[in-house]
């Protein structure tokens, strides 16, 4: 077996969407095409429909018939040619009703594709992933694993339901669920916006979304061919995230990070610790986990059922009783305990931290680090290694050394890394 096999095995998504080949082929009306066109001109104040091409993604054959009806309504007036392609801007009449429109509405970035288009496409990208224990190690190669997590996060990440990863802190819940985006090998579709009922939600978020280097040639500029999101939140997150905010000056609406994770990943990191209570985040959520549909509403009420296609990561050290009662907990079917690393793992990733850091160490100053933690953290933690090796480095930095880790410096570490008790 391959690392990792991923359905379909074709790196080509199971939805694509071919380039209009003329207005009439497009899921947005035209109309809405026209307000476009003028508002960019507006904004850009000489334009072209090469120009236009490249803001709203959409081809010459679906603006040039644009163009001509605007210009024969009197609202473009055409100052010249630059080669093949016309420069124009807006009549005042053009101005007047492109103010109008702006008024209403005021995106003017890449069209938008239709709601029913983006349903069809999260439902057919759905992700079916097959992993094994061997896969999977090679996979989270550079994390210490014992084999009893592994076998109990291969079935969960086939499920591809809710997570929860819960333990004490220190030990790796967070490391391991940035990681689990690995388990996919193939890419999705992801358009820039979408719109419904004459209202526009952007979706695409550079700092979330990973288009692939070279986008295809024959696919339908709206949408982006993008690696498998993987979106994160922790103690920043409020209700509000999790809805459609709309921006009071251009009317145009910001999708949820639910949204954003569609066909991908949601971490909920330090869950428990954030403004939002963990049981009003989770009763937000009761309806979406279960039937895999969530509900968002326009600010005059509509509502808008959108596919909640995202295998949400819950990672707390908090006891995961006081956070949610039996029902939800009911609706989790993967709840993986991570617990303290046992001193074979110990040992394993201190090899490789001072291994990494360059840092000279002899078996018995090994053993007297592991010692160390027990004596004063009662249990050993996978971060111990790292933060206790960081901590020499500093220290050698400061004095102008070379970093050792001798029974006296790692004496020295600990009692700058662990507290002590008051008396």
């Amino acid at each position: 077996m391959t690392l990792l096999e991923v359905l379909p095995a074709s790196k080509t998504p199971a939805f694509w969407q071919a380039p209009p080949q003329s207005l009439a082929d497009l899921d947005i009306s035209p109309s809405l095409v026209q307000d476009l066109f003028m508002r960019t001109v507006r904004e850009q104040g000489q334009s072209s429909l090469g120009s236009l091409r490249e803001r709203l993604k959409l081809p010459h054959m679906v603006l040039e018939p644009v163009f001509r009806q605007l210009r024969q309504q009197a609202y473009l007036d055409v100052k010249g040619m630059q080669g093949n392609d016309y420069c124009f801007s807006l009549t005042t009449s053009g101005k007047a009703l492109a103010a109008e429109r702006m008024s209403i509405c005021g995106y003017a970035g890449p069209a938008p594709v239709s709601l029913d288009a983006y349903n069809r496409a999260v439902r057919a990208q759905t992700a079916h992933v097959r992993v094994n224990r061997e896969s999977l190690r090679e996979a989270l190669a550079d994390l210490v694993l014992s084999e009893n997590l592994l076998d109990q996060l291969g079935p969960a990440l086939i499920s591809q339901k809710a997570l929860f990863l819960y333990g004490p802190t220190g030990n790796g819940k967070t490391s391991l669920a940035e990681r689990l985006l690995r388990v996919y090998d193939d890419d999705v579709l992801i358009p820039y916006a979408l719109e419904i009922s004459g209202y526009i939600i952007t979706l695409f978020d550079p700092i979330l979304h990973r288009p692939v280097a070279r986008q295809p040639e024959d696919l339908d500029a709206r949408w982006l061919l993008c690696h498998r999101p993987s979106v994160a939140a922790g103690g920043e997150l409020v209700s509000e995230m999790l809805e459609l905010r709309s921006d009071a000056s251009s009317g145009v609406y910001a999708a949820p990070l639910q949204m954003k994770a569609n066909n991908g990943i949601l971490v909920i990191d330090d869950f428990g610790r954030q403004v939002i209570s963990p049981r009003d985040l989770l009763n937000r959520w009761i309806v979406p986990l279960d039937r895999r549909v969530d509900y968002l509403t326009l600010h005059h009420g509509q509502k808008l059922c959108i596919p909640f296609e995202v295998m949400v990561v819950f990672a707390t050290n908090l006891d995961p009783s006081e956070l949610a009662d039996e029902a939800f907990l009911r609706r989790i079917h993967n709840k993986i305990y991570v617990e303290p690393v046992s001193g074979e793992c110990f040992r394993e990733i201190l090899t490789r931290v001072l291994h990494e850091r360059r840092i000279p160490c002899d078996a018995p100053s090994a053993d007297y680090m592991a010692e160390l933690c027990l004596r004063h953290g009662h249990a050993l933690k996978a971060c111990y290694p790292a933060d206790l090796c960081d901590i020499l480095m500093w220290r050698s930095q400061y004095e102008g050394r070379t970093p050792q880790a001798t029974v006296a410096e790692l004496d020295r570490a600990a009692d700058l890394y662990f507290t002590r008790v008051q008396n």
